[in-house]
């Protein structure tokens, strides 16, 4: 599913397109999403986007009225094309804007959203959100005070999103590399040092995703229908028993919370 490298270049690439534009109207062809989505929407003619925003996974389009809230689910992904352009079998939502474009939502497995919330209302999906990543909020110290006594994981602990967002399982399995923490770890016993490693390690592969335009893998594009490229990059992640870049070891698969894990043996020791 699209992670938040993924959903920071949809962001960045829908931007130029939406800030200052008016709407002009909402198209549902499909309202029956992962939530149904908001029949407020349908209200928002005239409004003019002042601002795109990303919170974790969620896209947040800001108008004075109030934010649109957009998820891509599994599947789902945005592109800025002409408004009355030949419409797919999973194209379930046009914003549309008065200078003939649109923002169309396709989604084959509608596990993606389209919210709203007031002027001065906080979504509750964003109310226990953690910390973004690449903020000065993430740090060593954090991780280890939110760690304390802690008998998770540390690969499941950085991909809760209540400590931290957008850490998805791609993103954690490369940290945990570069980092040299092994995923079995006991995210309560970890030292501060390596917290700090981690951090670093964190910071640096999700702006590196995010520079290369997010990973291809299964149904993830652009916003411009392009594929991203952070796959080429990848050291662990679905390297089963393949060698080690930095040391030659080959690679081991686990499961850890209904999730696959990869990590070298011999680069991230027990």
């Amino acid at each position: 599913m699209p992670e938040l490298p993924e959903v920071e270049t949809t962001r960045r690439g829908i931007e130029p397109h939406l800030l200052g534009q008016r709407i002009k109207r909402f198209i549902v062809r499909q309202p029956k999403l992962r939530w149904p989505v908001s029949p407020e929407l349908a209200q928002l003619s005239g409004a003019k986007i002042d601002a795109v925003q990303r919170r974790g996974k969620y896209l947040l389009i800001e108008t004075v009225q109030g934010t649109i809230l957009m998820h891509l689910g599994m599947s789902g992904s945005l592109r800025i094309c002409v408004a009355d352009v030949g419409v797919e079998k999973h194209d379930h939502v046009d914003l549309v804007f008065d200078n003939g474009k649109a923002l169309r939502l396709r989604d084959p497995r509608r596990f993606g959203a389209v919210l709203w919330a007031s002027c001065g209302e906080l979504h509750p999906l964003l109310a226990n959100l953690g910390v973004e990543p690449l903020t000065d909020e993430l740090t060593a110290e954090y991780l280890l005070g939110r760690a304390k006594g802690r008998q998770v994981s540390i690969k499941e602990f950085i991909m809760n999103s209540h400590i931290v967002v957008g850490v998805g399982n791609i993103y954690a399995n490369e940290a945990l590399f570069l980092a040299g923490v092994n995923p079995r770890r006991v995210a309560g016993r970890v030292s501060l040092v390596e917290l700090q490693k981690l951090v670093l390690a964190i910071k640096a592969v999700l702006k590196c995703a995010i520079e290369q335009g997010g990973t291809t893998l299964r149904d993830f594009v652009r916003e411009d229908g392009q594929m991203g490229y952070f796959q080429i990059e990848l050291q662990v992640y679905g390297r089963t028993k393949q060698a080690c870049h930095a040391c030659g070891s080959l690679i081991e698969q686990i499961r850890q919370g209904q999730r696959s894990t990869w990590y070298c043996p011999y680069c991230q020791p027990e």
